[in-house]
């Protein structure tokens, strides 16, 4: 006996759809250049797989069963599911991806990099996206991992990683300042600047964790003996310094809007925080071009504009 798998194909899907349609078995068999008893076989053949009656024909015309009702609801969902995956097999021959996944660094901004998912949707293309959420070192290790195809704020150059050994190549994104701030309500709002190391010594910082799997990751502006509240993102970490439980260096463009609006306050500290080179990273196929999804992200983020977005758009969407 047949396995349902095998006799729900879509010619079989088509052929009830022509029975539904047309109310009986005859109409259907001319329709589809059938004969009658042909065609009432097949019908037998998928029931029987099933378990299950599609029709009842007590009546003159074939009306459905529940059971048959149900595969009928489904019928289009799973024609149109099998035209779609013909589809993109013969886009993904003209060398579309079938996957690209974009590991993002907390620090870049989120709404930009929706914008870039709505001009590439707009394509139509047949490449599914998926968006990873990573900090520090974390970023660029779901790329050498294998895990994702391009990073976004990648934190360290091609020399410090020795992309060429394990074949990703890189390309600046641009410089990103930082600024200490704390909460209004907190004491060090209040403390004389430039704030010294043992006076931040003295009060909890908020640290965003190194998203790396692969080591102890990255600490970034600690002061030795601190006390450190560690969440999981800079989204996470503006939040908390937003709640006043803690101090620490925040990227300027995500800062701002919060300072302009009387909800942190920066503050001048001893230690100078140089701005933090971020890149792009991808890994490259072992021979010929990246593929067409990949390259049109590379091509939108050679756009100077686009880059500064990612950098500096956090307000707003």
């Amino acid at each position: 006996m047949p396995t349902p798998r095998e006799v729900l194909t879509p010619e079989a899907l088509s052929m009830l759809q022509a029975v539904e349609s047309t109310g009986s078995f005859a109409a259907a068999a001319r329709a589809l250049d059938l004969v009658p008893s042909a065609l009432s076989y097949r019908v037998r053949q998928i029931e029987e797989a099933l378990d299950v009656l599609l029709f009842d024909r007590s009546a003159r015309q074939a009306r459905l069963t529940a059971a048959g009702a149900e595969l009928m609801r489904e019928a289009p969902r799973l024609l149109a599911d099998t035209d779609a995956v013909a589809n993109r097999v013969k886009r993904i021959a003209t060398g579309w991806e079938p996957m690209l996944t974009l590991a993002l660094d907390s620090a870049i901004a989120r709404g930009p990099v929706f914008d870039l998912v709505g001009d590439f949707y707009a394509l139509q293309p047949p490449t599914r996206l998926k968006l990873r959420d990573e900090t520090l070192l974390g970023t660029v290790e779901a790329l050498t991992s294998g895990e994702a195809d391009l990073a976004i704020g990648a934190v360290l150059d091609a020399d410090s990683l020795a992309f060429t050994a394990t074949g990703i190549r890189s390309r600046l994104l641009g410089e990103m300042r930082f600024v200490y701030a704390v909460a209004p309500h907190h004491p060090l709002a209040r403390a004389a600047e430039p704030l010294s190391d043992a006076v931040l010594r003295t009060h909890r910082a908020v640290a965003a964790a190194d998203s790396t799997r692969a080591g102890p990751g990255m600490t970034v502006n600690l002061v030795g003996g601190q006390d450190v509240l560690t969440v999981p993102t800079l989204r996470a970490k503006l939040a908390a310094q937003l709640h006043g439980l803690g101090g620490g260096f925040l990227p300027e463009a995500m800062a701002r809007p919060h300072i302009e609006a009387g909800h942190l306050v920066e503050r001048r500290t001893e230690r100078v925080l140089p701005p933090r080179k971020m890149h792009i990273a991808w890994r490259g196929r072992t021979a010929g071009d990246p593929g067409r999804a990949l390259a049109w992200w590379l091509e939108r983020l050679e756009h100077e504009g686009t880059r500064r977005a990612l950098l500096e758009r956090h307000r707003g969407r």
